[in-house]
């Protein structure tokens, strides 16, 4: 996929605030309204852009422990249907398919360290095939950014 000028200034613009009204951008490019949705029509297409979406702060709900996962598997063939599982817990918000030591690597988002004790001994280390967990809890989150164009 190749992008141009105009197109690396539109992501940009809406990677920053995805609210930016596609107007602004045309003002700021010199191009019409028109154009700019044909161009981001374009990127869609060419699956460059993946979606546009609302981020909420999970810690004005309430989760204020962070923890990624690494689940150990008995079997690698137990990989799908011990993500079908992982994905009727609401809690587990990425899932990773990994090389290494684990099978899986999750990041869950919790209310607190007790709430992530009971979902780990009660949710995921009871799925069949998980044979044991290691669990780091993030004390921080420095960088939080998409790559840049």
């Amino acid at each position: 996929m190749k992008i141009d000028g105009i197109d690396k200034i539109i992501i940009k613009r809406l990677v920053k605030d995805a609210r930016t009204p596609v107007l602004s951008i045309a003002r700021e490019v010199g191009i019409s309204g028109a154009a700019i949705h044909q161009r981001l029509r374009k990127l869609e297409k060419s699956e460059l852009i993946d979606g546009y979406r609302m981020i909420i702060n999970p810690k004005s709900l309430g989760y204020t422990t962070t923890a990624f996962v690494g689940v150990f598997l008995d079997s690698s063939s137990l990989y799908s249907s011990a993500i079908k599982r992982l994905k009727d817990i609401p809690e587990v918000v990425e899932s990773h398919y990994t090389t290494g030591n684990y099978a899986v690597f999750i990041k869950i988002l919790c209310k607190n360290n007790e709430d992530l004790m009971h979902l780990l001994n009660k949710d995921i280390q009871s799925i069949k095939g998980v044979s044991r967990t290691e669990t780091f809890i993030s004390l921080d989150q420095q960088i939080d950014r998409q790559i840049t164009i």
